[in-house]
């Protein structure tokens, strides 16, 4: 079995956002942008849900072996995106926002809304 290269790992990173885009937007969110990028943070997609901002980071897993999608956010990574986060905010001047992780894992989908919180 060949060796996973990092062009597959983006591949399937993107095809996982593409996923949790149509997903997301079936729910009735407005994309705003994929895949912002700042020194030191990312954010995989920024939607409008009303109002309302949202920040969300997609994870994707085969399944919940060493712990699953949820568990590979962690507090390290929620940083990363809050930085992102506060960037994207003072540039655009919006206020009102969340952050959501949207989990695909073994064939199933979990929206999590406001998944966790900022000091903002």
């Amino acid at each position: 079995m060949p060796a996973k290269t990092k062009d597959t790992t983006v591949a399937r990173g993107h095809d996982a956002e593409s996923r949790a885009l149509a997903y997301l937007e079936a729910r009735g969110l407005r994309l705003v942008t994929r895949n912002f990028h700042v020194k030191g943070g990312e954010i995989d997609l920024i939607l409008y849900d009303g109002p309302c901002l949202v920040f969300v980071e997609v994870r994707q897993r085969k399944n919940a072996a060493f712990g699953g999608a949820a568990a590979s956010i962690t507090r390290q990574k929620q940083a990363r995106i809050l930085l992102a986060a506060r960037h994207y905010l003072a540039r655009h001047g919006e206020s009102a926002c969340r952050f959501d992780c949207l989990l695909l894992e073994g064939g199933q989908i979990e929206w999590l809304q406001n998944a966790f919180g900022s000091d903002f």
